[in-house]
């Protein structure tokens, strides 16, 4: 076998390789990082309307202060960019990989299978979530005061007895939670941050435990806005 035909899978591997650090990675700064500061404005709401709108205020501030335009790519840049960069590669794995037999334990495939599966959940239900919110705002159609009245109306309306949306909102903030637990212990297995076993089932309990809260903070939202009960009182 020549040296050209040993260097190009060798390449393929280094290149796929970088490519999963680097959607591990966009998958804690900025995206893990952009969900819990988002969800933690949006517990804003428990608080009512003016303490809501008051949380965004600086960002409507900065919006103003800097035009536009210089917002938009900001954010764009920041945020949706890398969001979408590492939804769709993830749904790409998604679908073409699978953890193999004899190479990991019960419980890594196991883990691989649900980060996949949450994954995929979570796409669906940030898209959904985008299209709704940020797209309608960014196109000019929705004005950041009525979000807070948009989302009460939304979250609360019933299709029967059932609130439909509510229920989708739960499922799709459960499914980034658990994706986002499971995505920071990732990261840190592959970027050589927990090596030792004893780290790694730490990490696996802190992350497990953040993700919980995650939830907490998400559900604990939507089902004030669903029902006006306020979970902490």
């Amino acid at each position: 076998m020549s040296e050209a035909s040993t260097e190009k899978p060798l390449v393929h591997r280094r290149r796929r390789l970088s490519l999963r650090k680097l959607h591990a990675l966009a998958g804690v700064v900025p995206v893990g990082v952009f969900l819990v500061v988002h969800l933690c404005l949006q517990a804003k709401a428990l608080e009512g309307q003016a303490a809501y709108d008051a949380a965004f205020a600086p960002l409507a501030a900065f919006a103003a202060f800097t035009q536009a335009p210089v917002a938009r790519v900001l954010e764009l840049g920041l945020v949706i960019l890398p969001l979408a960069f590492h939804a769709l590669y993830g749904v790409k794995l998604a679908l073409e990989g699978k953890p193999e037999e004899g190479k990991y334990p019960a419980s890594r495939r196991w883990m691989y299978t649900v980060q996949r599966a949450t994954g995929i959940v979570a796409f669906l239900f940030v898209g959904f979530h985008l299209w709704e919110y940020w797209a309608q705002q960014w196109l000019g159609r929705t004005a950041p005061e009525q979000l807070y009245p948009s989302l009460a109306a939304n979250l609360s309306s019933m299709v029967g007895p059932v609130p439909v949306v509510a229920f989708a909102y739960l499922s799709g903030i459960a499914a980034s939670a658990v994706h986002l637990a499971l995505g920071l212990w990732t990261f840190c297995v592959s970027w050589g941050l927990t090596v030792s076993r004893r780290a790694q089932v730490g990490a696996a309990w802190a992350f497990g435990l953040l993700g919980l809260l995650v939830f907490l903070l998400g559900a604990s939202t939507t089902l004030y806005f669903a029902t006006g009960a306020n979970l902490w009182g």
